[in-house]
């Protein structure tokens, strides 16, 4: 049955009304929750705020280096450290290393751009972050459902958002009920906040109905892969930042990596690639693998064990790919919108302060009788933060690396060292891009084959024993949340002409081409997926859509 005969046949579907709906219990959603709780609470006015959450809980899905410089959380909740955040591992020491086969280079200090110095900033687990924030915000009388995703937005007559749609539960794999169906239920809000992180499925949907990116550079991602590791006490320096340029990429490629010494005996090591890439028999798995063999990196983590993995899309586009952020009924915050600073590889801050931001401007428009317009308080406001000042220093970041790595080192050094001490904040030269991600990959005979060593079981492992420790679980029976298009592309376009690069882009081995040569065909492992995006986006003719699952399947990140 299609949604629309299940809901003829099931409905009408229950209705809740809030103020305010926020979709997303990560850090830019539960900001936006907290700071409108205490404007109401100033106010001496009731706000009612709903928060979805498609995890398990809060932070479940979480997942991110991660070191928070804490300007907004402590704008937030000043008082953060008496009330017990889980921000206690201050970053000690910076070391940034450029990578060959078999050596490393260090910059020195003293010519470290400022956007690599974490002096004042904390080695956390964002997971455990986003849990505390969600704690506050209840404490505040949010209204937070986890396990339940948005999978569809209304609208009003006039077209403006009204709110969003739960998917429905219980469906088999062909999308019939079963005894346990549940039609998804609509939440209707005088504005709606889409806080789904990077590569959101709504809010890919707003900004195409809404043409929000019109007249924006096209957007660009990266994946990053993490594991986290306990570390052999004797090799634990704890708040030591370790970043990395280099091998085993390309100086074509853009990526890096971090390592970070973070409390409690643990590593977090993780690796970063631009999703821009052109080789397509490259393999982001297999080059996080391999990095972590490097004399520099192995020193770190032998003699541990690694303990959880898993792999995000990363929305990194800057400032110049920053889409409208307002349309009639909502709004986009935090790595929806794609506030992440590139340069200082952290977008937690941006996020809090862009809850906040919006969350005052709604606020605002409560307050004045008004509903699903346009806040336009909100981007006018953030053009007047630092947080637009931070991301506009940084908004040729990306864009150098195209041009490669030696110029890029060099421009970053000017842009983020030279021209600061000159008291020039603001870049006075703009690049812009052209190409969207996925139009950046090249015929595979373009290129030449990569050859990956087998994993040795100690640093390096293979992706399903990697996936196990993402704790990724999904009900069998449900319809696939991972769609074709088209079905015959993968074998007639990706795998004649880009040798099938899902199987090397997806980190978690749910793409795999079977069959003998001439009879291949695509099987889909939707039940491995880890809720990364990457095949959303860097599919070449975009003929893969991801979707949530039901009933909060996927990664469940305990302290990533």
């Amino acid at each position: 049955m299609t949604p629309a005969e299940l809901l003829a046949a099931h409905g009408p579907r229950e209705v809740m009304e809030y103020d305010i709906v926020i979709v997303g219990a990560g850090p830019a959603g539960l900001a936006t929750a907290i700071r409108l709780k205490q404007l109401a609470r100033e106010a001496g006015h009731e706000v009612g705020v709903c928060v979805l959450e498609k995890g398990s809980e809060p932070g479940a899905h979480i997942l991110s280096g991660a070191i928070i410089d804490p300007r907004a959380l402590t704008e937030l909740l000043p008082d953060w450290a008496e009330r017990g955040a889980p921000v206690r591992q201050a970053v000690t020491r910076d070391e940034f290393l450029f990578l060959g086969p078999d050596r490393a280079r260090k910059t020195p200090d003293a010519l470290l751009p400022d956007c690599f110095h974490n002096r004042g900033n904390f080695i956390v687990s964002l997971g455990a972050l986003t849990r505390w924030l969600a704690q506050q915000a209840e404490a505040l009388g949010v209204e937070i459902f986890p396990g339940f995703a948005a999978a569809e937005i209304l609208h009003d007559a006039q077209g403006a958002v009204l709110g969003v749609a739960t998917g429905n539960l219980g469906l088999d794999k062909q999308g019939q009920p079963t005894p346990e169906f549940q039609l998804g239920m609509e939440l209707h809000a005088k504005y709606t906040i889409f806080a789904e992180g990077s590569r959101g499925q709504l809010g890919r949907q707003l900004i195409a109905r809404y043409r929000l990116d019109e007249g924006r550079d096209p957007q660009s991602y990266a994946i990053g892969l993490k594991e986290l590791w306990q570390a052999d006490p004797a090799r634990h320096q704890p708040g030591l930042v370790v970043h990395t340029a280099g091998w085993p990429l390309d100086a074509d490629t853009y990526g890096g990596s971090f390592l970070y010494h973070a409390e409690d005996g643990k590593i977090a090591v993780g690796f970063v690639v631009g999703l821009d890439y052109k080789n397509p028999w490259l393999s982001p798995f297999e080059e996080f693998q391999r990095f972590k063999t490097h004399p520099a990196i192995r020193r770190h983590l032998e003699g541990g064990q690694r303990v959880a993995y898993g792999a995000r899309s990363i929305t990194a586009g800057g400032i110049l790919s920053l889409p409208k952020l307002e349309f009639p009924g909502g709004a986009l915050v935090g790595c929806e919108a794609g506030l992440l600073n590139a340069s200082r590889i952290k977008g937690s801050h941006g996020a809090i302060k862009s809850g906040m931001l919006v969350a005052e401007a709604a606020f605002a428009a409560l307050q004045a009788g008004r509903s699903r317009d346009e806040l336009h308080a909100y981007p006018a406001a953030f053009e007047r933060s630092w947080l637009h000042a931070e991301l506009q220093q940084a908004r040729n970041f990306k864009q150098w690396f195209k041009r490669g790595r030696r110029l890029a080192t060099l421009m970053t050094g000017i842009e983020q060292w030279l021209l600061p001490r000159l008291g020039i904040r603001r870049p006075p030269w703009t690049l812009h891009r052209k190409l969207a991600d996925h139009a950046c990959l090249e015929p595979a005979d373009e290129h030449p084959q990569i050859s990956y060593p087998k994993p040795d079981g100690m640093l390096s492992f293979d992706r399903l024993s990697s996936v196990y420790l993402s704790s990724t679980a999904h009900e069998e029976n449900q319809p696939s949340h991972l769609t074709l298009i088209d079905a015959t592309v993968p074998v007639a376009v990706n795998l004649a002409k880009f040798a099938g690069p899902e199987a090397r882009y997806c980190p978690a081995g749910v793409y795999e081409f079977v069959g003998a040569p001439g009879s291949e065909r695509l099987q889909i492992n939707f039940a491995n997926c880890i809720h990364c995006k990457t095949c959303d986006i860097k599919d070449p003719p975009q003929n893969i859509v991801w979707t949530a699952p039901q009933g909060g399947g996927g990664p469940n990140y305990p302290s990533m």
